[in-house]
């Protein structure tokens, strides 16, 4: 055995020769020289050393080394005429055992003194031939060595080692790493010496050589990093700025630059200062090292040196000031030596690491640099010019990208904001949006990035916000008014830059745009006077080549940028009247037209608070005025910019300090205006409704003549009914959407009587107009009485009462006294009749209701005050019959006025009859007023039959009738509830029950159906409604054949209804407006009739009376289905039954209309809720109208049927909500039904109980318990269970606790009835655990009796669900048929009745069981393995629970065992690969393991699956999950760690039947074994058993030969190595290089044939040796050039090289083999000779390799496992891929290898 032979002793000889370098070596350090091989005098001192190196086994304290090391220093003495040392592998390594630092001075000299004498017997010549195993102890040593001891050591270097000369290069690296110690005090008594041997050291070869391997210490070594600078700052000399530094620091400049930047990166603040001032003596940024150097490599060095100054340490920073500024005096010089050297590297460092930020540091580094640098103006401004632009460009796409941990970015990004220069910050942004609207690319990005800075990073800056703000607004603005109108591209510019102007005046204070901020001093006066554009470009300093904008007058900003607005909307609307341009340039021009007119609106508002100031304005406002409204009845322009514009233009109008002013109100310009938002309150733009009424009555408060009016009734005189339709249509909206306080009635009293005029128009088409417009626009019909009243209790209408005697009968009456305008009288009262006929019984209700002092109308109040006086209380309807009507019917006109009077006079009374038989037939009159009526018509009717008039005779009896009538109905109702008080509650049919039912056409419910549905019938939704809601409750008999198709209609027109508000107010920006004709109204109205109509088609279930018997009750069987058989079941348990379907199944058709119901409305209130965020534009008004209307009309129909209906609605929730979320899994936490359960339920306790008891009545053995029927058959228990679930997630814990008693009595029922296990206990349990979870963290958990049986459910609960496989085997319940399948895993639609009442019957019970759970909000959606889901439950809730809610460490320990013995154990039972479980049964273990007392439970599943022999069969993967169980069994039991050392035997079996090879097979397990514990705790967890664990690996590597057993200890080290810190396993090196240096060299010896044993072992030593040249550790580098070669000759060969290092001689010899016959090696595609890894960290080559058919397979790691060592160390910048190395060794335990 031998290491590397010098080069310097005959070598061009031997090469002469020719013979190969191999024969130049010694053998192994067993082996003879063959020149003593005979010498029986040699063999006695081998025998005499042998004897020596046994004694070293009896070792045990420190005076038995010294005797150790004095008898081998004699032996070796007494035979000093060889020149050879026997067993020299044992001997060196026995000495650097003795050099271990923990041992007494006094060893460390007896052992030096042997190497002393070891060398002077070898000579330079033996040394340099055994350099390996004679170093590989020195070397480490000399850091450690005691002062008295150091000495001998220089000696021995400087006698021995020096004059090797050019044989020190292999190991130059490590002899320097050996020196460099001696250097850390500098004061200290060896500093020189070991300079001076340092400096001997680097003259054998060259100083290049020296340096290259100074900077790979630097790279590799951070603890020498300071040692070496220490070095360096002595010997490295001051290079001049051109001078070329390669013959004194070696070729590879990038090698030098690596090893500075690892230093200046170092945690040391000592060794980043020493880095920089070497930078500042020798590495200036001007020179030829850095100009030269590669970019990358430029780029490392200025990263490494910027990072200083996240120190804040002032003294690096100013030695990185000096560096980057030059030696330069004078602020302005070192400036320019800054910008011509370090400015561009310096902005390019950082931009890089900005846009393509590293994994190794935080996104946020290089901007907290550049803030940093802002520190120091030199650098700082330079700087910020020319990156802080790309620097918050790279911040908003990193922020975009991702989330931003812990806010580091965005709080970074305001510090810079804050930070730099505004100056130069807004300069550059001004710069770049110039640049983007000039450059007619249609460029938006500058626009965009200065609204991103003030929306994300602008807080409230005075500077900004005073000076900067408003010259960039104005020089924008000015920009605008110079872009190209033709050039497509420009037109999205200039909309984001009008965008971009909103968002910055609304942050430019009051004040700020009154005048300009003062140039610099260096500018001339004339300045002042520039337009905007030149202005701000004189003011940053930019280059100003842009187009000058037209010259201006003024320079205050407000008055320029009001002009530049101005003048391009003006220019905007002239382009978009010129009519020959294509649709998408329109479409642009329109684009830019809105933002503009926003601006204008946003800066005249801003002003309305400036009073002080009047700005002079050079525009023409009434042309600019004419061109816009010209431009706003073009096609296309939407209602944003027509809003935008009116807006604008009434602000203008009130504003005073402008001139010229204009004011708007003129009928030329109000009315163009007032036309076009007519035009929008069409039905088919409802989203804008509200908006445009707003407007309509801002203008109409400026104008003071009534303008508005006079518009809008010119736009009603249409005599086309196509226009009229849609002027009532637009006119309908205004008046609906009008309050009552703005007195429509008054102010548009002509509009509103010409409408109502239509009422009684001849033309069918123009009544049906107006009464549509009735329907849906009056709102209230008190608008329209307020003006009619008033004109007709007008004063000049004078009269007397009088007495008139006819016949002898004294009739009372009054007299006209003079005329009056008669026709306009009757006009109205036509017009009062046409509203009483239109409005029926609810005009009537509201007039009888209604107070008259209640109107809003104070002039009529003022006119009744005479007339009413005597009716203090008086309501409409009083003032209606009994002030006018009964009047104008009592009165007639004085004799002499007949003539003229009577002719209009009889108009009139017949229109009051009319008037009154239309009040009076609706029952709406009260009997006092009936019976002075009655008097009245009796008197009238005398009158006429004795003056002889015919006219209103007939017209009065029918009055007559009606109120005779009238008046018998309301004595018959007085009666009726009188006798109810008597007797309780009347069965008599009432008058309506014992009328006729109304029989009903074949066709009319299809007619019906078809009349709500259609599209085109929209307009008259509510006359069909309405006669729906009359009609429909006489249908007795066929109710149900009506109800259900009506029911369904109408919840499909909801549905329509609801998709298209949802479509209007999607979030999809829009440039074209929204189309939706659904209004609140239509809503309010549907809503009301489904109310209706579900209520009647549940009144059959809730207590119809049944018919008497007929003959027509088997007709009415046979149609409706044993409707009335059914009912009379319910009320008449003795009568017959005529059912002839399954109760349960009519009773199912019986609730579908309501559970259709439930499902509408649920659809309404989860959708409708208006959003918070303020997304909607301009239809927001309109559509949270509908939104709030809708919603709370659904919830009250919903509140109304739940009371009705009470468990059924809440059924049908619940199926809705289960629909909701087998579509939307993600919807179960956020779902609308826990808050409609909520507003439903008076108490959270209401609905707990109602929801138990719908599961009570489902589930068997609980369903007899309660009286309760099923109301939704479809609906399974499992998902009422899994509702309940959620629902209590989401309750406090005072609500949990009022609840808890019910649930607490269902799970006690449950457990009652349950004898194994069935889903619903799995569903119990974990209702149970998130209720009991709530209780808990109450103090009710004091009570003794709630712990109790929380204790005992809980427990009874999770000991039957852990059952659930056990179930699995002996189970019938988890055989289902398909159609349980289909019902547990997404419900098919309900089977139709007709179906079921002919399938064979099915048990409900029965089929409610076999349903499996359904699915579980965020958990896993449930397949059919319950098991499964009980397992992973138990492990994610129960488990972690059990300590909450048992408490008691018995219960506990009970419940653990339970689970292992249900779940663990049969999951472990028979399994090939024991750690291969599923992932439930893993994470149970797991989870139990957490919990103190469950150790007995878990311990011995744990520890039989570690000690099965087929454990290491199993997965990595499975092997990794198990990591932490065998971490807590080895935590938990102290003995286990020896009892498994003392498992590793090394003395052979005293057994002779025992199978060798089956004994190694053992022992390499438990090693393997060993291996995997220590792998499964965290680092240095096992630094206690380290002696114990190290000394069994080293006693069997000297007692088992058996290469499967040493292999294992080779892996065992592997782990140590990642498990231990580095220093800890000091003691082991010398045993651990030994034997691998005895491997490698047998190899070289004797190469082992293909297919042997020992290859498994090589493989597992190079798998060590990869790892430890991939961690690097500061311990094994001293001694890596044994292995590989480790200075920059691995990469830069010198001409007369050849190998030293043990692979790379490997490479050699085993290349140089015979090929195998096999074609290629299976491994060599495996490891590919790596070139620089794409990642850049350090990563095993062999990670992939596990297995070896020959020593061929390894040629590609020998040959390239030095120069990837290099590279690996100059690109990682020590960076261990930690995971590939775990990975790696996982791989190496299991899977059976």
């Amino acid at each position: 055995m031998s290491a590397a032979s010098s080069p310097m002793v005959g070598n061009a000889d031997f090469q002469k020769r020719g013979l190969p370098w191999q024969t130049l070596r010694g053998g192994d350090g067993t082996a003879t020289t063959p020149a003593y091989a005979s010498d029986p005098k040699y063999k006695k001192y081998t025998q005499q050393v042998e004897k020596c190196l046994n004694s070293f086994e009896s070792v045990h304290e420190w005076a038995d080394f010294i005797a150790f090391l004095k008898q081998l220093l004699k032996t070796l003495q007494s035979y000093q005429q060889f020149k050879e040392i026997p067993r020299k592998l044992v001997v060196a390594k026995r000495l650097s055992q003795c050099l271990n630092p923990a041992l007494p001075n006094g060893v460390h000299q007896r052992a030096l003194d042997v190497y002393s004498h070891i060398f002077a017997v070898l000579g330079s010549e033996g040394l340099q031939r055994d350099l390996a195993l004679w170093s590989s102890g020195l070397f480490p040593f000399f850091e450690y060595a005691s002062t008295a001891v150091k000495p001998t050591v220089l000696n021995l270097f400087d006698t021995h080692y020096l004059p090797l000369q050019g044989g020190l290069r292999p190991i130059m690296k490590s002899f320097i790493l050996s020196l460099l110690p001696g250097l850390e005090e500098e004061t200290g008594e060896y500093f020189d010496k070991v300079i001076g041997l340092l400096d001997r050291l680097a003259g054998t070869l060259s100083h290049s050589f020296f340096f290259q391997n100074i900077w790979l210490v630097m790279l590799t070594t951070p603890t020498a990093r300071g040692t070496a600078l220490t070095y360096l700052s002595r010997r490295l000399p001051p290079f001049k700025a051109d001078e070329d530094i390669t013959p004194v620091v070696g070729d590879d400049i990038g090698l030098m630059i690596r090893a500075f930047s690892a230093a200046l990166e170092d945690d040391d603040l000592l060794v980043r200062r020493a880095a920089l001032d070497i930078l500042l003596q020798s590495l200036r940024i001007d020179g030829v090292a850095v100009t030269k150097a590669q970019p990358d490599d430029r780029a490392i060095l200025m990263r490494a040196a910027t990072s200083v100054v996240l120190r804040r340490d002032l003294a690096l920073n100013r030695r990185l000031y000096a560096w980057l500024l030059g030696p330069a005096e004078g602020s302005q010089a070192q400036v320019e030596y800054y910008k011509a050297n370090s400015l561009e590297l310096l902005r390019s460092t950082l931009r890089t690491e900005m846009f393509n930020p590293s994994q190794e540091y935080s996104q946020s580094r290089p901007f907290k640099i550049f803030i940093s640098l802002l520190d120091k103006y030199e650098i700082g401004l330079p700087l910020t010019e020319v990156l802080v632009y790309d620097a918050f460009r790279s911040l908003r796409k990193l922020l975009d990208s991702g989330p931003d941990p812990g806010d580091d970015l965005s709080m970074t990004g305001s510090t810079l904001y804050e930070a730099v220069e505004p100056h130069a910050l807004w300069s550059r942004l001004l710069s770049v949006i110039l640049k983007d609207l000039t450059s007619e690319q249609g460029n938006t990005e500058g626009c965009a990035m200065v609204q991103y800075l003030l929306q994300s990073f602008h807080t409230h800056d005075e500077e900004i916000e005073t000076i900067h703000l408003p010259v960039v607004f104005n020089a924008i603005t000015g920009m605008l008014t110079t872009f190209s109108w033709d050039a497509a591209a420009s037109f999205s510019t200039a909309s984001h830059a009008l965008f971009l102007l909103q968002e910055i005046l609304k942050m430019i204070p009051q004040g700020a745009l009154k005048s300009r901020p003062a140039l610099s001093s260096k500018e001339p006066d004339s300045a002042v006077d520039d337009d905007a554009i030149t202005f701000a470009c004189r003011f940053y300093g930019i280059d100003p080549d842009v187009p000058s904008a037209r010259p201006k007058r003024s320079t205050v900003p407000f008055v320029l940028a009001f002009e530049d607005v101005i003048s391009l909307g003006g220019t905007a609307a002239k382009t978009l009247l010129d009519g020959n341009v294509d649709s998408e340039i329109a479409r642009s021009r329109r684009d830019v037209l809105l933002p503009s007119l926003s601006l204008l609106d946003l800066l005249v508002g801003r002003q309305e608070d400036e009073t002080d100031v009047i700005f002079t304005v050079d525009w023409d406002p009434s042309d600019w005025l004419s061109t816009v409204l010209d431009c706003l009845n073009q096609k296309g322009i939407a209602f944003v910019t027509v809003d935008r514009f009116i807006t604008a233009a009434i602000k203008i109008h009130q504003q005073s300090q402008m001139q010229p002013s204009f004011k708007l109100d003129k009928r030329s310009y109000i009315a163009p205006m007032i036309n076009v938002l007519l035009k929008y309150l069409r039905p088919s733009y409802s989203a804008y409704h509200v908006r445009a009424v707003n407007l309509i009555w801002s203008l109409e408060r400026i104008s003071k003549h009534p303008h508005v009016e006079a518009v809008i009734a010119q736009s009603l005189c249409s005599r086309q009914p196509a226009e009229l339709q849609d002027a009532c249509e637009a006119f309908g909206v205004l008046w609906r959407l009008t309050e009552d306080n703005m007195l429509p009635g008054v102010h548009l009293k002509v509009p509103v009587m010409t409408v109502l005029e239509t009422l009684r128009s001849d033309d069918p088409k123009l009544r049906r107009i107006g009464e549509t417009w009735m329907r849906c626009s009056l709102k209230s019909y008190l608008r329209v009485l307020d003006p009619i009243l008033f004109d007709l209790f007008d004063p000049a209408i004078r009269y007397t009462p009088s007495s008139t005697e006819l016949k002898g009968k004294h009739l009372q009456g009054f007299t006209y006294e003079q005329p009056f305008d008669q026709r306009y009288v009757n006009y109205l009262l036509e017009t009062l009749l046409s509203i009483v006929k239109f409005g029926g019984q609810g005009f009537s209700k509201v007039a009888r209701s209604t107070p008259i002092s209640r109107s809003l109308y104070s002039n009529l109040l003022q006119r009744l005050q005479s007339v009413s006086a005597a009716f203090p209380d008086a309501t409409y309807m009083d003032v209606m019959v009994s002030q006018l009507l009964m009047r104008i019917l009592q009165s007639e006109p004085k004799a002499s006025l007949l003539p003229t009077m009577q002719p209009f006079h009889i108009v009139a009374q017949n229109l009051s009859v009319d008037l009154l038989q239309a009040l009076v037939a609706r029952g709406e009159v009260d009997l006092i007023t009936l019976q002075s009526l009655e008097s009245v018509i009796v008197q009238k009717l005398y009158f006429c039959v004795h003056t002889g008039r015919l006219d209103l005779q007939n017209k009065l009896l029918h009055l007559l009738h009606t109120v005779v009538t009238a008046s018998l109905s309301g004595a018959e109702e007085r009666a009726a509830h009188m006798e109810r008080g008597a007797d309780g509650i009347s069965l008599q049919d009432t008058p309506l029950a014992s009328k006729e039912s109304h029989a009903v056409h074949p066709l009319l419910v299809q007619t019906l159906v078809d009349g709500i549905s259609t599209p085109s019938n929209r307009p008259l939704l509510q006359h069909w409604l309405d006669f729906i809601m009359m009609t429909v409750p006489q249908f007795k008999e066929t109710l149900r054949a009506v109800v259900t198709p009506l029911s369904d209609c109408v919840c499909r027109q909801l549905r329509l209804a609801l998709a298209e508000i949802l479509d209007a107010s999607s979030e999809a920006p829009r440039s074209e407006d929204i189309v939706s004709y659904t209004t609140d109204a239509d809503f309010l109205m549907l809503l009301t009739s489904l109310e209706r109509l579900t209520l009647l088609s549940m009144t059959r279930i809730s207590g119809e009376q049944p018919q008497e018997e007929e003959p027509a009750v088997d007709k009415a069987t046979q149609e409706s289905g044993g409707l009335l058989g059914y009912v009379s079941n319910v009320f008449s348990s003795d009568g017959p039954s005529s059912a002839v379907e399954d109760p349960a199944l009519t009773r199912s058709s019986d609730y579908r209309c309501l559970h259709n119901a439930v499902r509408v409305l649920y659809a309404m209130w989860d959708r409708l809720v208006v959003p918070q965020d303020g997304r909607w534009g301009s239809q927001e008004e309109s559509l949270s109208l509908i939104y709030s209307r809708a919603r709370t009309r659904a919830r009250r129909v919903l509140e109304h049927l739940f009371r009705a209906h009470s468990s059924e609605v809440l059924e049908a929730v619940v199926d809705c909500w289960h629909d909701q979320v087998v579509a939307r899994p993600d919807s179960a936490e956020t779902s609308a039904a826990y808050d409609l359960v909520d507003v439903l339920t008076a108490s959270a306790q209401n609905a707990v109980h109602m929801l138990c008891e719908s599961i009570s009545c489902r589930t068997p053995g609980l369903s007899e318990r309660t009286k309760k029927t099923i109301a939704l058959v479809d609906l399974l228990d499992m998902t009422l269970f899994d509702f309940l679930e959620q629902y209590m997630k989401r309750l406090e814990g005072p609500l949990a606790l009022q609840v808890w008693n019910r649930f607490l009595q269902l799970a006690k029922d449950l457990l009652a009835s349950l004898r194994d296990f069935r889903p619903q206990a799995f569903a119990a349990l974990k209702c149970f655990t998130v209720l009991a979870d709530k209780v808990s963290q109450t103090t009710a958990l004091d009570d003794r009796r709630l712990r109790k049986d929380l204790q005992e459910t809980y427990g009874k609960l999770l000991d039957i669900c852990v059952m659930s496989g056990r179930s699995v085997e002996s189970g019938s319940w988890i055989r289902r048929s398909q159609r349980d399948t289909l019902a547990a895993n997404g419900r098919d639609s309900p089977t139709p009745p007709a179906l079921r009442a002919s399938e064979p019957k099915v048990d409900e019970k029965n089929a409610s069981t076999t349903s499996l759970p359904l699915p579980d909000g965020a958990k896993a959606t449930y397949s059919g393995d319950v098991a499964q889901q009980v397992n992973s439950y138990i492990a994610s809730d129960a488990l972690p629970s059990l300590r909450k809610f048992l408490v008691d460490s018995d219960k506990i320990l009970a419940a653990c065992n339970q689970i292992v013995y249900n779940v663990v154990t049969p999951a472990l039972k028979g399994k090939s690969r024991p750690l291969d479980l599923e992932d439930d049964v893993v994470a149970i273990i797991r989870e139990m393991t957490k919990i103190n007392v469950a150790v007995k439970a878990w311990r011995s599943p744990v520890a039989e699956s570690l000690n099965d022999n087929r454990c290491f069969n199993s997965t990595a993967e499975a092997g990794e999950k198990w990591t932490p169980m065998i971490k807590s069994l080895f935590d938990t039991d102290k003995t286990a760690l020896p009892e498994l050392l003392g498992k590793i035997t090394t003395v052979p079996s005293a057994n002779i039947f025992t199978n060798r090879e089956y004994e190694m097979l053992l022992r390499s397990l438990n090693l393997r074994r060993l291996s995997y514990v220590i792998l499964s705790a965290e680092k240095n967890h096992f630094l206690a058993q380290l002696p114990s664990i190290q000394e069994k690996l080293v006693d069997t590597l000297r007692n088992v030969s058996a290469p499967i057993v040493q292999s294992e200890v080779y892996l065992c080290v592997r782990v140590l190595l990642c498990r231990l810190s580095p220093h800890n396993l000091s003691s082991f090196w010398p045993v651990i290089l030994t034997e691998l240096y005895r491997i490698f060299e047998q190899i070289v010896e004797n190469i082992p044939g293909d297919g042997s044993e020992e290859l498994g072992l090589i493989l597992s030593a190079c798998k060590l040796l990869d790892l430890l040249l991939v961690l690097q550790t500061e311990e094994f580098q001293i001694h890596q050039w044994i292995f590989i070669t480790d200075t920059v000759d691995a990469v830069y060969r010198p001409d007369d090289w050849y190998p030293e290092a043990l692979l790379d001689r490997l490479a050699e010899v085993v290349g140089a083999l015979p090929a195998a016959e096999s074609i290629v090696p299976r491994s060599a595609a495996q490891v590919q000779t790596p070139s620089v890894p794409s990642k850049p960290m350090r990563a095993p080559l062999l990670q992939s390799l596990r297995q070896i058919d020959s020593v061929r397979d390894l040629v590609p790691f020998f040959s390239s496992a030095s120069i990837s060592s290099y590279e690996s160390v100059y690109h990682s910048g020590g960076l261990v891929d930690w995971q590939a190395v775990e990975k790696s060794i996982l791989e190496d335990l299991f899977e059976g290898r």
